[in-house]
């Protein structure tokens, strides 16, 4: 996208002349006056201004002042006729970046508005660097203590600051948008932003159109040109969820741009350059899709540089606790209530459910029991009935002490996992094949769990 510059000058000539030799580089607007450039640099995201300092009636120091006291002020360059020198240096004192001398020097303009934007851009940087680096680490949003999230916790940490393209791979729920979310904080692209799209979402051809945007014309409704995701995150980050929902022909396209990184919009053949980091996550398994002849097997190796796999919170049921408790604080504070305590009675039950909706599952029940209860503590029958009825008849698990909102959970895991089999095989009464879907898990998992627990 060109840089926008907004031309201030009561001279129609001068306008025009400026805007003629300009708008290659620049998406240029102009004004005549005051009042109307405040209207353009309140309605646009100015990041230029070139203005004189005599606007007929009115100041151009009382137009930059204006403009500098604005949320997102654009960088101002002033321009004077030659014995007004003194005034020019008066403006620089008040904020402006630079000024040019009539009658001007179209090449000189040209290079100072650059300079002035690449100023711009370093001082934008350092300043969102230096904020970066006062900030809380943010991978307490990553909680667990189990040794699969400190494994992933270690992954993020090792590929974040590199440009490798990374797949997180997991089922749904267990908070692969979040990783995502880490790996672009922890980039080193502090300046520039992350991008989502959710590939599902959107069919083959308004995908397409989203990703790599398209011209005015290039088909029918397309009133005008949009700028597409991969442009959009240009220096960023682009997460592109469930990545294995795309169409075959969407993706020989992403192939492309992940190769030579550069695009086409829809309906030109004018390549972009784009440097953006590509994250990519899928609830499939990519390479099963690949073998089925469902996925195409070089794209599949250009997304997979690293592979970040997230697990299922059945595997890792010692971060029930710390996840519940996070929860808790979190709606407390959302719906403006006291933090109260989960039962004894509460907590062995979440810990000995199977969670096949993973973290999300987890989140959505302990805000219904945040929401529904108005006793000192948050009990069984303050949870979704839907995590209550399943277990009617599961042997109790090992009380846990309330004290472990406060602490990692000390339990028999050994003990956890075979009532919760139990508890699965007699609700299947006794069908291995329904019994591992209620875990989450397949047959053969399944068999090989009943061998080792001696069940």
């Amino acid at each position: 996208m060109l840089p926008t510059l907004l031309i201030v000058d009561d001279e129609r000539s001068t306008r025009d002349g400026l805007r003629s030799a300009l708008e290659e580089e620049f998406d240029v607007y102009t004004a005549s006056g005051t009042t109307e450039a405040l209207a353009i640099l309140k309605s646009e995201p100015i990041q230029l201004l070139l203005t004189d300092l005599r606007l007929g009636g009115e100041s151009g120091m009382d137009l930059l002042e204006a403009a500098l006291a604005l949320p997102e002020p654009p960088v101002a360059v002033m321009m004077t006729a030659y014995g007004s020198v003194d005034t020019a240096v008066e403006a620089m004192r008040r904020g402006a970046w630079h000024f040019v001398t009539k009658p001007l020097n179209l090449d000189e303009v040209e290079m100072l508005l650059k300079r002035a934007l690449r100023n711009r851009h370093l001082e934008v940087e350092n300043k969102q660097l230096t904020q970066q680096v006062r900030k809380p680490h943010k991978l307490d949003r990553l909680i667990g203590k189990s040794p699969e999230i400190q494994r992933v916790s270690e992954l993020i940490q090792q590929v974040a600051p590199t440009r490798a393209t990374i797949l997180i791979e997991g089922e749904s729920g267990t908070g692969k948008e979040v990783v995502a979310g880490l790996l672009h904080h922890l980039s080193g692209r502090p300046a520039a932003k992350m991008v989502t799209v959710h590939c599902a979402a959107l069919s083959p051809q308004l995908l397409e159109s989203e990703l790599f945007g398209h011209e005015k014309g290039a088909f029918t409704g397309a009133a005008q040109r949009r700028i597409g995701r991969f442009e959009q995150a240009d220096g960023g980050t682009l997460f592109l969820d469930e990545i294995g929902e795309i169409d075959s022909a969407t993706q020989i396209k992403l192939l492309r741009v992940l190769s030579e990184r550069s695009l086409e919009r829809v309906g030109s053949n004018t390549p972009i350059k784009v440097d953006v980091r590509v994250v990519a996550a899928t609830n499939k398994n990519l390479r099963e899709m690949v073998d089925r002849g469902e996925f195409r097997e070089d794209l599949f190796f250009r997304l997979n540089v690293v592979r970040i796999e997230m697990p299922p919170l059945r595997t890792r049921r010692e971060d029930i606790v710390l996840l519940a408790n996070s929860f808790l604080q979190e709606f407390a504070k959302e719906n403006e209530r006291p933090v109260k305590p989960l039962s004894d009675e509460a907590l062995a039950l979440l810990a000995s459910y199977s969670w096949p909706g993973n973290v999300r599952e987890l989140r959505t029940a302990i805000e219904h029991g945040v929401v529904m209860s108005n006793d000192p503590v948050i009990d069984v029958r303050h949870l979704p009935q839907f995590l209550v009825s399943p277990t009617a008849s599961m042997p109790s698990a090992p009380p846990l002490s309330k004290n472990s909102l406060d602490a990692p959970p000390e339990f028999n895991l050994h003990a956890l996992e075979t009532n919760t089999i139990r508890a699965a095989l007699a609700t299947a009464r006794g069908n291995r094949t329904r019994a591992a879907e209620l875990l989450g898990l397949s047959r053969r998992t399944l068999q090989r769990k009943l061998k080792e627990l001696g069940l």
